[in-house]
């Protein structure tokens, strides 16, 4: 019997609680979750949004991608709570540090999937998490990174400018109603990058909220990290749970 896959479904994968150490002495906790039956062909390092507004390992996008990608694309997805951040897996150590303390949490996450040998690593960051992989990403040897809704709040002109002519690639999908940076004011800030690409998501907005936006970003995704494993199925024949 196949089962619409939308919502909370769960779809097989090799999941692990694991610990992240960071250089200034902090536990931080989060979720591997690896392909069931065969080797990952990439990587994704997220990154999730504000803390104080509520951002944590299982924001909805981030954990919808460890509950579906494994299995519908072979990827290994890393999720964590940056410092002071509580989710149903735990609190990590140490207190929200504003974007710039949690240079140290970044480290620590390549750290480890560097440790595991996993290949490909791709930043997928989300709001507050663009600004850490804005920032800091380019010390450490990832593919790219992909930006959702960033507000560019903490990231300065200077640190976006870094990126042109890097060779890692930038991807950046800006929903036409979010409520902080909207296409046209981001076709600004970003033109500093001539390389980087940039995804309007006509009637998005900053949460994505819905399954029709959901699928539209992890569609973006894969189609930067895993084109192959589109277009993404719909219904999966196999034992699922609810997430």
């Amino acid at each position: 019997m196949s089962t619409p896959i939308r919502g909370g479904i769960v779809l097989p994968a090799h999941r692990e609680d694991i610990t992240l150490r960071t250089e200034d002495g902090l536990t931080l906790v989060g979720e591997l979750a690896l392909p069931a039956e065969t080797e990952p062909v990439a990587t994704l390092l997220t990154l999730h949004p504000l803390p104080p507004g509520g951002g944590f390992m299982d924001s909805h996008i981030l954990k919808k991608a460890a509950a579906r990608l494994p299995a519908l694309a072979d990827l290994a997805v890393l999720r964590f709570n940056t410092r002071g951040t509580t989710s149903p897996r735990g609190t990590s150590e140490g207190s929200f540090g504003d974007g710039i303390d949690e240079e140290a949490d970044l480290a620590a996450a390549v750290d480890f999937v560097s440790s595991r040998g996993l290949p490909n690593v791709w930043l997928l960051g989300w709001s507050f998490g663009t600004e850490i992989a804005l920032k800091y990403g380019r010390q450490h040897p990832i593919e790219g990174a992909i930006l959702l809704s960033p507000p560019l709040h903490r990231t300065s002109d200077d640190e976006v400018a870094a990126w042109a002519g890097d060779r890692r690639r930038l991807v950046i999908v800006v929903p036409e109603l979010d409520d902080y940076l909207r296409p046209d004011e981001a076709r600004e800030r970003f033109s500093a990058v001539p390389d980087a690409t940039l995804i309007p998501v006509e009637n998005g907005r900053h949460l994505w909220v819905g399954e029709n936006q959901t699928r539209r970003v992890l569609t973006e995704v894969l189609n930067v990290v895993n084109p192959d494993a589109l277009p993404m199925p719909t219904e999966w024949d196999g034992p699922v749970e609810n997430g």
